[in-house]
């Protein structure tokens, strides 16, 4: 995964999505944020979930799960070093 901070995603999401409301979805992301740190489980595998996706999306899920995909060398997820509220 790439790692990137919470603000910085959140500041090209909705600069990319217009209709994406910048409180909300930081909120939503920095809630899975925790989760993963407190150990959630993906609801289909039961492996670790993807903070980001699973901000986004609403739903705890690893990123397998949720894109279907086993190649996640390119795609975000938070740097603990970079969280940041």
């Amino acid at each position: 995964m790439v790692p990137i901070s919470v603000d910085k995603f959140v500041n090209e999401t909705v600069k990319n999505n217009k209709d994406v409301n910048r409180k909300e979805i930081k909120k939503n992301i920095l809630a899975a944020v925790e989760r993963k740190k407190k150990g959630a489980g993906c609801i289909q595998c039961d492996q670790p979930i993807w903070a980001l996706g699973s901000g986004v999306t609403g739903i705890d899920m690893c990123f397998s799960c949720t894109t279907g995909e086993a190649d996640q060398s390119e795609d975000y997820e938070i740097d603990v070093v970079c969280y940041n509220r």
